[in-house]
């Protein structure tokens, strides 16, 4: 069942009232939205920490890689770019990184904070191939905004 996002932003608004910690922040989404969805089989952040650098931040499923250059994978082509990345096949994907042999498909988005500077990317992985839609892509990036603050 897909995620209902008028009422998951409800929530997330709800539990992150008055909330200005990144990392805190990060878990509650992380959880909120990788039990929202059926499709969500990986679901995390990957924090900018050095210049060209993605480092895993919280999460929720299997294990994730421990850190990702800008210039590697789909996390790496949406930090490097400041662009969602929607991607129906993996496996299609120049320099995907398999940090789970399971995903077919993914969603990346820049995380921007409120001065308008890149903090991380919110990843989603399926095992279902073409999982995400235009739909998914603009809804979770109205939450992104709601949360952080930014030009998501």
């Amino acid at each position: 069942m897909a995620a209902d996002y008028q009422t998951l932003s409800k929530t997330i608004a709800a539990l992150t009232e008055g909330e200005d910690d990144t990392v805190a922040l990060m878990a509650t989404l992380a959880c909120e939205l990788h039990h929202s969805d059926e499709r969500f089989d990986w679901t995390g952040f990957y924090r900018v920490v050095a210049s060209e650098l993605l480092k895993i931040g919280p999460y929720q499923g299997g294990h994730g890689c421990l850190q990702i250059p800008f210039s590697r994978g789909v996390c790496g082509a949406a930090a490097r770019s400041g662009e969602a990345q929607l991607v129906a096949d993996v496996d299609a994907f120049p320099g995907h990184i398999a940090c789970a042999s399971s995903t077919r498909s993914e969603l990346v988005l820049p995380v921007w904070n409120a001065a308008g500077k890149l903090i991380a990317v919110l990843d989603i992985d399926s095992d279902q191939p073409d999982a995400f839609t235009q739909e998914d892509q603009t809804q979770l990036s109205a939450i992104l905004q709601q949360v952080f603050g930014g030009p998501q």
